[in-house]
C-alpha cells in the first residue's frame, strides 16, 4: 500500500478536537490513574527512565510533567563540534536547500518561505543553504536544545493543520512541515550568522513552549503572531535548553549557505541523540 493511501485517515480525523482532548488529559493530575497511564506509556514505547533526572514514575503529578522530564546531568555530553544535535530522535532528512526548496521525502518538497510563515525576506537568507528535519518519537526526550550559540531576534507563531509528523505521514502528505502549526525561532550567531529552529506541531501535540516565552500554544488564535527581541539580550549557549514539545513532533533547522558540513555518519532514518556531533564549519571557513 502506498504512503499516500496510508495517510488518507489523517485527512478524516478530527485533529483539532483530538488535540484539545489530549491536552486536557495530559495536563490532568489524576493520581493513580495518571501513574497507571505513565507506566503503560513507558512499557508500550520503551522509554528509558534510567536516563531521567527523576526515574520514579509514581512521583509525576501529570502526564505532561512526565513527558517533559529532564535528563540526568551528564547523560548527554556535548561533542567537540561546531554544531551539536539539538534533540533525541531520528533524522527525517537533511542536506542542501535547493534554491528555496527543502526535501521532505521522495516526491515531496516545501519552500523556506512557506515554512517561516510567508516572510520572503527572512527565507531569502537561507537560499542555497542547509536544512535538517529531525523527528521526535513518543519514547524520546522532548526538550529541545541549541545546536550552537545564538542570540534570539524573533519568534513567529504560524497557524496551520495538525497532521501527524510520523515518517509515514512525511512520505505521504505534501508540504507537511510547512502546513502544520509551527513556532519559528530566529537566532543570530556571531560565528555562524542567522539560523532558524522551527518547532512543528502535530496531532495531539498539546502545546509547544520556549524557555523565554513559556507556552506559545494554546491558545490557537488562528492568525500569525510575531514577537521581536531586538531590544533584549536573550542569548543561549550551545547545548542550552530552548524549548519543549508536549507529545512528539519534528524540528526543522535552517542554516545559511556555506555554514555547516554535516556529520559524515548522518543518514536519513538514523537515530540521533542530543549533544552528538551534527557538523562543523566548512573547511574553507575554518581556515
Amino acid at each position: 500500500m502506498s504512503d499516500r493511501i496510508k495517510v488518507i485517515p489523517h485527512y478524516l480525523l478530527p485533529k483539532q478536537g483530538l488535540t484539545r482532548f489530549a491536552g486536557r488529559v495530559a495536563g490532568h493530575q489524576g493520581g493513580q490513574y495518571t501513574t497507571t497511564m505513565i507506566r503503560w506509556f513507558v512499557g508500550q514505547f520503551g522509554v528509558n527512565m534510567e536516563e531521567a533526572a527523576n526515574p520514579d514514575i509514581a512521583s509525576y503529578a501529570s502526564f505532561n510533567e512526565f513527558f517533559t522530564r529532564p535528563l540526568r546531568l551528564g547523560v548527554r555530553p556535548l561533542a567537540k563540534a561546531d554544531f551539536v544535535c539539538p534533540v533525541d530522535g531520528a533524522i527525517s532528512q537533511f542536506g542542501a536547500i535547493d534554491d528555496d526548496q527543502i526535501f521532505q521525502a521522495k516526491g515531496h518538497k516545501f519552500s523556506t518561505t512557506a515554512l517561516v510563515g510567508g516572510d520572503a525576506t527572512l527565507a531569502a537568507q537561507f537560499q542555497h543553504g542547509s536544512f535538517a528535519n529531525l523527528y521526535l518519537s513518543p519514547k524520546d526526550y522532548h526538550r529541545l536544545h541549541m545546536p550552537c550559540d545564538g542570540r534570539l531576534t524573533r519568534m513567529i507563531y504560524v497557524p496551520g493543520a495538525l497532521f501527524s509528523v510520523s515518517p509515514t505521514a512525511a512520505r505521504g502528505i505534501p508540504g507537511l512541515f510547512a502546513r502544520n502549526e509551527r513556532v519559528v525561532c530566529v537566532f543570530d550567531s556571531k560565528v555562524h550568522g542567522s539560523f532558524v529552529l522551527t518547532l512543528v506541531g502535530a496531532t495531539i501535540v498539546g502545546s509547544m513552549a520556549t524557555v523565554w516565552h513559556g507556552l506559545v500554544n494554546p491558545p490557537r488564535p488562528g492568525v500569525l503572531k510575531e514577537w521581536r527581541y531586538d531590544d533584549q539580550n536573550i542569548v543561549l549557549k550551545k547545548g542550552d535548553e530552548m524549548g519543549r514539545f508536549l507529545l512528539g513532533s519534528t524540528i526543522v533547522m535552517l542554516f545559511k549557505k556555506d555554514t555547516i558540513d554535516f556529520n559524515a555518519e548522518w543518514a536519513p532514518e538514523r537515530p540521533v541523540r542530543l549533544g552528538e556531533a551534527m557538523g562543523n564549519k566548512p573547511a574553507a571557513k575554518r581556515a
